[in-house]
């Protein structure tokens, strides 16, 4: 009886950590160029517990419930289109480059603008990089445009190009907080990565997806938690009678 509510126990915590990736999700739909996780949960046989049933030869392995993590979904959301021409977006599976507190990090977000200072940044306040470093205009330069290959250019001339890199595996990208990511080796220059002036791509999340995941993993969880009611009934209800003279 211990093993059911030890079985069921490890199945709600992979809901809670399931529940907790579709909130993010969710929370995201409008963000620019955000990635939604998915959750992976394996079966787990416990090597030391056992089934007992009373006959030798006879018990078996114990089945739990593990969390593998959460994959990235690496799918283009929608490129929308905002007659903005310094708004990106990047049409393959590249990423931009830019610079925060904590060093180099790898979004998709494209919104670009400059910022007080005159550095080119996207709308979450990140500086863009290029391969000559950050890019900072004077307050005289005017027509701010990107080419559909990166090149940076204004009404001073070029001013260099954008750097995007691509990862063999999205899976090796971890997530930095504030729509970025990190990840423990650098991506490979993407050289024939291609962007889109006046678009920008949106959040790859589908609401009604995520609504109808957390509607079905509640569902789930609630269930779990009535199951282990019932068995916790029992289990008082059999020592009860038990503990009865005869």
């Amino acid at each position: 009886m211990e093993n059911v509510l030890l079985v069921a126990l490890s199945r709600q915590m992979a809901l809670r950590r399931e529940l907790d990736v579709i909130a993010n999700n969710v929370a995201n739909v409008q963000t620019n160029g955000f990635k939604r996780r998915m959750s992976d949960s394996r079966e787990f046989q416990m090597p030391v517990a056992s089934d007992d049933t009373f006959k030798r030869g006879q018990d078996r392995r114990v089945s739990f419930v593990v969390d593998r993590g959460t994959p990235l979904d690496a799918s283009i959301g929608k490129l929308e289109p905002t007659q903005n021409p310094m708004d990106i977006a990047i049409n393959g599976d590249a990423f931009f480059v830019v610079q925060t507190a904590n060093g180099e990090r790898y979004t998709r977000n494209g919104a670009l603008m400059l910022n007080a200072r005159g550095d080119l940044v996207n709308s979450d306040g990140h500086a863009m990089i290029g391969e000559q470093g950050a890019f900072a205009f004077g307050s005289e330069e005017r027509d701010i445009r990107i080419a559909s290959d990166g090149t940076v250019s204004s009404s001073n001339g070029t001013r260099g190009k954008l750097r995007m890199v691509r990862f063999q595996s999205p899976q090796v990208l971890q997530n930095a907080g504030a729509n970025l990511f990190t990840a423990n080796n650098p991506g490979e220059p993407a050289l024939q990565a291609r962007v889109q002036a006046g678009f920008v791509e949106r959040s790859n999340v589908s609401p009604v997806v995520e609504m109808s995941r957390m509607i079905e993993v509640t569902r789930q969880y609630q269930n779990i938690a009535n199951m282990m009611a019932r068995t916790d009934e029992t289990r008082r209800t059999a020592i009860q009678k038990l503990g009865e003279p005869i």
